[in-house]
């Protein structure tokens, strides 16, 4: 379920699209699923659709998601996610990798850190695929 903050500074359709994103990134919308439409989404959170819009169309140049006229929006296969955004994530992760060994964190916390993730990541698809 995404959650909206009026009280954050970041644009609606902002918090829309990262609510989105992290909900095809943890597998909670598989590939190939359809979205909700833009006008039941937007009913449901109580939002203009506009901006329910902008927010697929940014998931949809990242390459989340893609879109079939008069069918709707579907979650993307992840070998389809466009490269630039796995470079532009790993970009990200240099700079807080920077800056948190700038703070006094080590580089082997930042790595334990980074392989906790992937246990998560392994178990959460070994937890899934004893459901199916």
């Amino acid at each position: 379920m995404i959650q909206l903050n009026y009280r954050d500074g970041r644009p609606i359709y902002e918090q829309v699209r990262d609510g989105l994103r992290q909900l095809l990134v943890v597998g909670a919308i598989q590939p190939g699923d359809k979205l909700p439409s833009v006008r039941s989404l937007a009913a449901q959170l109580a939002i203009n659709p506009n901006t329910i819009q902008r927010a697929y169309e940014t998931l949809e140049q990242e390459g989340y998601v893609y879109s079939v006229p008069g069918k709707g929006s579907f979650a993307a296969r992840r070998e389809e996610i466009d490269g630039t955004r796995r470079q532009e994530l790993l970009s990200r992760l240099d700079e807080l990798a920077e800056e948190l060994m700038y703070l006094g964190v080590t580089p082997e916390e930042i790595a334990r850190r980074c392989a906790r993730a992937a246990e998560k990541k392994q178990s959460k698809g070994k937890e899934g695929a004893a459901h199916d």
